[in-house]
Order: structure tokens, then C-alpha cells, then sequence
């Protein structure tokens, strides 16, 4: 396995995130060293929340709910996933699965001697963590989580199969404004939520230097579509440093990722995301078992207004009986963003029992 590290100069210039890195060495099943970047910030006595975040972004993502809740008393530990932030990362398509991410994170997670955890994941950190949970089940005490889930689809009908494999291998060229309109339409009720996230899936894969920053910017942040339009063609070229629409969030995302081969990891995981039968099938049966029969305090906080995964909150509740649900806070799929006072408090609450 060939594995990639971003140098620490690249970090240098982003601004808020002023956290002391630490690192630890975990192996890959071929033997191969693979370094995890995490922060671990606020009170060391205080309660632990394990914050996971997915793709494409990296632990910055919480860079705005660190302070708020470590002056709530709660200790932050925030990792980086294999392929993203500052952990290491592995060259080629094949490195990346599922259950990779999964057996890496389990590895870090016992190097490092984690008990008494609350967890909170979105997006793949949701997907990656709950299968976490199941496996180091005495390390967890409380799990929440939101826009996110374990997708499990056993019976997906065998036409969207193999329209969504086709589709995936057709020459058709998508645009970040394509994909995101196809995108928009998931929780519309009148496709199988497969033939819309191929979207996603098949551009992110087919873009070889998968514009990170801009993808985050449309996520996170209000801008024209001139804007957007103008910087993507710029990019599209090879003349993204020289882009006057370029911000400090865009920056932030980019950082990680000093050429497009930096970015196998973003790239390759949206196509693991089990939104048809797959080779993690079996696992997400038994983690789904375990949740629905677990006692652990269990928080579902979703943003409500997230195309992506507005259907997956009915799903989480069905899953877990015993789940806490709070009214939708909006602010889309990276909510730990652009709603974090908002999501800082409903975690805080529910960790401090006044939920």
C-alpha cells in the first residue's frame, strides 16, 4: 500500500483551528503504517465526546462547537479519518472500503484507551462510528447521532441495481450544479434514493481533482452561482490559486490535499455508502441488531431540511427504540457548521442528562 502524508506546512495558514495535532500509528492489514491525525481539547476530567465527521470534510468541521462545548465542561476528542485532514493517505481506489475505515478507526480508538464516550457522528462519521460502537461496546456510554445512519437495503429491486451500476460506468459528464440539482431530489419519495446519490457517487469519482473546497462552500455557505460557476471553470483549469473567489473555508478544505492525488480517500468513499446490496450487508444486519436491543442513551438529532438524509431520521428511530428525538435545527447536511451553537446545545444537554 502506498500511503500519502500532507505536510504540516500546508496547515499553517487556516485560521481557527488553533489545536494541537496528535497522532497515532495504526497498521493496515498488509502491514502498512498508517498515521491518524486527532485533537483532544477542553477539560481532561470533564465528559468525553468522540465528534466523527464524514466526507468530504475533516475535523475542522467542529472547529466552531470546540469552544462552545469545552466551556461546558466537556473534553473534545476529534479525529480525522484515513484519506482526510491530517491523518495519512492510502494512494489507490482499492485501499478504501467500508470496513476498512471501519477496522482502522477501531484500531486508533484502542491504541489510544478511549472509555466513557458520548459519541456524535454525521455523514460517514455517523455510518463509521456507529459500527465502532458495536465493537467496543464497553468504551460507550451514550451515542448520538444526525444526518447520518446504517443503510441497510436487502431488497433492493434488481432494475435500480442495475441502473445504478450502468449509470456509475456511463460517460456522462456531471458538473458540481448537475449533481447537486439530482442531489436535491432524494427525499422527493418518487425514485429509490439509489438513482439520485449515484449522482454524488459517480462525480466524485469520475473528478480526478475533486474540487473539495467549493463542494463545502455550496454546502456551508450562501454564495451566487456566478460565483460558484466562475470558480469551478477556473479550477476546472488548473488556475485555482489564482481564483479571486477563493475563502478561508475553501482554504480550509483544500488544505489537505496538495494535488488531486491526495484525494483517493474524498473520491472513493461516497461509492462504499451501502444504498444497494453490497459486501458490508451482513455487518450493517448485526450493527443494526445491536442498536435496536441496546440500552445506551441514544440522542437523533437531524437538521431536517437535508435532502441527503432527511429520509434516514425515520429509519434511526425505527432502528432504536429507546431513541431521544429533538426537533429538526436546520441548517443542511454540515450542520455542525452552520447551526453550531444550535447542535452544541442539544449535545450538551443530552450529555448532561436534561434532555
Amino acid at each position: 500500500m502506498k500511503v500519502l502524508r500532507t505536510d504540516d506546512k500546508y496547515f499553517k495558514k487556516i485560521k481557527g483551528y488553533p489545536f494541537a495535532p496528535i497522532y497515532t500509528n495504526i497498521s493496515a492489514e498488509d502491514g502498512t503504517e498508517i498515521r491518524i491525525h486527532h485533537i483532544d481539547e477542553g477539560p481532561k476530567d470533564g465528559p468525553i465526546l468522540l465528534a466523527m465527521h464524514g466526507q468530504p470534510v475533516w475535523s475542522y468541521l467542529y472547529s466552531k462547537m470546540i469552544p462552545i462545548l469545552n466551556n461546558a465542561g466537556i473534553r473534545v476528542i476529534a479525529p480525522d479519518l484515513v484519506g482526510y485532514g491530517k491523518s495519512d493517505k492510502p494512494s489507490s481506489r482499492d485501499d478504501y472500503s467500508y470496513q476498512n475505515q471501519v477496522d482502522w478507526m477501531n484500531q486508533w480508538l484502542v491504541k489510544n484507551d478511549l472509555y466513557n464516550l458520548t459519541f456524535f457522528g454525521q455523514d460517514w462519521g455517523g455510518l463509521i462510528g456507529l459500527r465502532m460502537i458495536v465493537d467496543n461496546d464497553e468504551r460507550f456510554t451514550k451515542v448520538s447521532m444526525g444526518n447520518t445512519g446504517l443503510p441497510y437495503m436487502p431488497n433492493t429491486p434488481s432494475d435500480v441495481i442495475k441502473e445504478v451500476k450502468k449509470f456509475r460506468k456511463s460517460n456522462i459528464k456531471l458538473t458540481p450544479m448537475s449533481m447537486a440539482k439530482e442531489i436535491r431530489k432524494m427525499d422527493s419519495g418518487k425514485l429509490h434514493p439509489a438513482l439520485k446519490f449515484m449522482y454524488w457517487q459517480k462525480f466524485c469519482w469520475d473528478t480526478k481533482n475533486l474540487p473539495v473546497g467549493l463542494l463545502n462552500s455550496l454546502m456551508m455557505e450562501k454564495r451566487p452561482k456566478k460565483v460558484i460557476r466562475n470558480h469551478y471553470i477556473l479550477y476546472s483549469l488548473g488556475l485555482e490559486k489564482l481564483s479571486p473567489y477563493i475563502n478561508d473555508l475553501m482554504r480550509a478544505y483544500e488544505a489537505p490535499y496538495p494535488s488531486s492525488e491526495y484525494k483517493m480517500g474524498p473520491r472513493a468513499m461516497p461509492s462504499h455508502v451501502p444504498i444497494i446490496p453490497d459486501q458490508s450487508l451482513n455487518a450493517q444486519k448485526k450493527a443494526r441488531e445491536f442498536f435496536n436491543k441496546t440500552d445506551k442513551p441514544f440522542l437523533s438529532v437531524f437538521a431536517g431540511d437535508d435532502p441527503v438524509t432527511n429520509a434516514m431520521e425515520k429509519d434511526v428511530l425505527n432502528m432504536v427504540p429507546n431513541a431521544i428525538s429533538v426537533p429538526n435545527i436546520g441548517g443542511g447536511h454540515f450542520f455542525q457548521w452552520t447551526k453550531s451553537k444550535e447542535l452544541s446545545k442539544v449535545i450538551i444537554d443530552f450529555i448532561k442528562d436534561k434532555l
